[in-house]
Order: C-alpha cells, then structure tokens, then sequence
C-alpha cells in the first residue's frame, strides 16, 4: 500500500491522533510493552473498534501480548499458530480481513467465541526481515470495518516496528525480553504475568495444587512524586521490586503490572497459612530498613492482599478480583495507621 496515497484519504483528525501515538511512543523510548499498550489502544479507538491485540509469534504459538477493549481479559492467551487468521497472516505477510467469524474458515472459531467477536483486520508486524507479530482490531458485529481502517492499522503496524528496531537490532530473545519485561524494574510485564497465570493454573488444575496469586500495592508513591520528584519515585519502585525479589522462590513470578501495582504467582503452596506468612515475610522485608534517596530517609511499605486456588476460586478472574479486594482492605487499614 502507498503510504502516501493512504495518508492522504484519511480523516484529518485521525491523522492528528496518529501524529499524537507517535509522540506517545517516542516518550516510551525502548519500552516495548508500553509502545505495545500504546498501540492497541489507539487502535481499538481510531476503528472505533470493540478490541484490539497485539499478538507476537513464539515458537509455534501466537500470544497476546497487548489487548484492549474486549480482548483485555484475554492478555496472555495463546492460540496455535497454525490454527489461526493471526497464523495466517505472519506466514503469508498480508493484511487480512475477516467478515464473519462464523463463515470464515481461516479463523479459530472457539477463539472467536470467548473473545466474543465476529469481524477482524489483521495486519503483520515486520522486524528486519521476519513477521514476528500482527495488529489485530476486532468487533462483535458483522462486517464493521472499512478500507480506511485498513490504512489505519497499516500506519500504526509502522509505529510498532520502528520501536522493535530501536529496542533491539540483533537478537529476537531482547526483543522478546522487551515485549514482556518492565523496563524500569526489569520484572515480568502485565502481559507476562496473565501468559504465566494462565500456564500455572493449568498445571495446578492437572496436578491438583495450590496456587496463590498475590496483589501487592505500593504504599504512598505519590507523596515520594510531588515532594522529591520523579526520579525518587522511579528509584523507590525499583527498590521495592528488589526487596520483594528477596523473597521470591524461583519458581515463582514477581511482575510489575503498573504504576505502583505488583502481583505474583505462588504456584504449590501448602495451605492459606502458608501464604499468610509469606505474605508478613515479604511486608517485613519491604519494611524493615529506611531507604535512603538524595540524603532522604524513607520508609517503604506496601499492602497485600491474596487468594488461593482452588479454595478461594477456580475461576482466574475471580481470583484476581479477590486478591485486589484483600489488597485493598489491607491498605484502607494500613492508611488509618499512618499519622496525619
């Protein structure tokens, strides 16, 4: 497709948005799970579509590693590459446009189902010289889309590409270290976490374990941001995902799912006790020493909140949903505690 010729057919405010995504993208720098965010949102905005995803090939899986919209709950699924319009349009490098879900015989229709869409745009996203990913807008109707959301889509695939050159120019596994790590703590991303909660609940349901999942959110970043600037508030997460670190076992996964939000997974766990005194270890250690910043004593702490499958929940979205509200009884407690 002429870049030009589709730049020119489209809406002048689109094109303003665009020119905003880049900007956006360029603060992003090297983070590619960010620019990855970026990207699926603008794009599920500027098709005026239900969801978008960016999916990256692994191996012989496609997985979503951005969603947004009614792909959201879906991060970190994974679909066989072979099964797949996604499939599809890395192997053969072209847009691809799907109609009805149901008709079309290219599309992983029980995907479809629990996605909950009907129509598709697919469009590759190319790195050097390989398809490692696509762009994927989705709606729930019947033919939604249109030839400029085509346009849109192919301009926005350009927009992820110039990031996975600048992140990384040799190595496919820093591009995919990228796409699925924080750049700031270089723990696990919001889209690694829901890949691997999702693998270890299924290894939990076969082998009929415990598992826990941990909601972690930091306690009074804001106050760090406005009294001693951003800096200081980058430096003190970075601490706090060190400290948590600490205590992790190696088969578990400590991931930074934004802002001053951490969760982990806690696969073969014995009994909800044992995840409570995990819990005050890992709280304790948070803490116990001041840190220390630009000749500034500070204490960090943080709130925990868990739940534990199967006996709290089967269901993954339950689980999480607990957690948070655990999570947040203990930091309404811990706010009453603090002087005023």
């Amino acid at each position: 497709m002429d870049k030009a010729i589709g730049m020119a057919s489209l809406d002048s405010r689109i094109l303003l948005e665009i020119i905003r995504t880049q900007a956006e993208v360029a603060k992003a720098g090297v983070d590619l799970g960010t620019v990855m965010d970026i990207v699926a949102k603008q794009s599920q905005q500027l098709t005026r579509a239900a969801g978008a995803v960016v999916e990256l090939a692994e191996d012989d899986d496609m997985v979503y590693r951005a969603a947004s919209g009614i792909a959201e709950r879906q991060l970190g699924l994974r679909l066989k590459l072979n099964t797949s319009l996604s499939g599809t349009c890395v192997r053969e490098r072209q847009i691809l446009q799907c109609i009805d879900s149901e008709t079309d015989t290219r599309v992983n229709r029980d995907a479809c189902r629990r996605v909950g869409l009907r129509s598709m745009i697919v469009v590759p996203l190319n790195h050097l010289d390989t398809t490692v990913g696509v762009i994927k807008v989705m709606s729930a109707e019947v033919g939604a889309f249109s030839k400029s959301d085509i346009q849109i889509l192919h301009l926005m695939s350009d927009l992820i590409a110039a990031a996975m050159f600048h992140a990384t120019r040799f190595e496919s596994n820093e591009l995919y270290w990228r796409a699925t790590h924080d750049a700031l703590t270089g723990l696990a991303n919001r889209a690694l976490y829901y890949d691997r909660l999702r693998q270890s609940l299924a290894l939990a349901k076969r082998h009929d374990e415990r598992l826990a999942i941990l909601n972690v959110d930091m306690d009074g970043l804001k106050p760090i941001n406005d009294t001693l600037g951003h800096r200081a508030g980058d430096a003190a997460l970075k601490e706090m995902a060190s400290r948590i670190s600490a205590e992790c076992r190696q088969s578990d996964t400590l991931a930074r799912m934004g802002g001053d939000e951490f969760a982990m997974i806690l696969p073969r766990v014995t009994d909800t006790r044992a995840v409570e005194q995990y819990c005050a270890r890992v709280s304790e250690n948070i803490s116990r020493a001041p840190w220390k910043f630009d000749n500034q004593t500070l204490k960090l702490r943080a709130s925990i909140g868990y739940a534990v499958f199967p006996d709290d929940s089967e269901d993954m979205d339950d689980l999480i949903e607990l957690a948070d509200q655990a999570m947040y009884q203990i930091k309404r407690v811990n706010k009453a505690s603090l002087p005023n």
